[in-house]
């Protein structure tokens, strides 16, 4: 039997790498970490002890659909759900955004036991911020 022990990186196709890294960097405040000479454009980023892989792709896999929580996501963990939800209102995201891209669902109460927004990144995939508690 395989013993899995970690997540260790998803990888997203990404369009364009530029407003991608902006995205992952400034709104979500991820950190760039070093990524090997690849002969194909990308980025990678850390999250706790697990990576984010963004490989630029000629003919990727982009959602057509707005934010869809039981669709495929990625789930990334905030020390604090008030906090995040401001920071992203503060650049804009708001549940009645003109722009699909820059809206946020917000679920306080989340069945699974934890608050839960969700948002769109530059090329559509879902993104999924949690927090242990509602005030934490």
């Amino acid at each position: 039997m395989i013993e899995v022990t970690s997540l260790h990186h998803v990888s997203l196709p990404v369009t364009d790498l530029e407003r991608s890294r902006a995205f992952y960097r400034d709104v979500l405040g991820l950190r760039e970490m070093e990524r090997p000479p690849f002969d194909f454009p990308g980025a990678w980023f850390s999250i706790g002890a697990g990576q984010l892989h963004l490989i630029v792709h000629d003919r990727p896999t982009l959602r057509t659909r707005g934010i869809d929580s039981h669709d495929v996501h990625v789930a990334l963990r905030v020390e604090s759900y008030r906090a995040m939800l401001a920071h992203l209102r503060a650049r804009g995201y708001a549940a009645d955004a003109s722009d699909e891209t820059k809206r946020v669902r917000e679920n306080p109460r989340g069945t699974a036991g934890f608050p839960q927004a969700f948002i769109l990144d530059p090329d559509r995939h879902v993104i999924e911020l949690n927090a242990e508690r509602p005030d934490a």
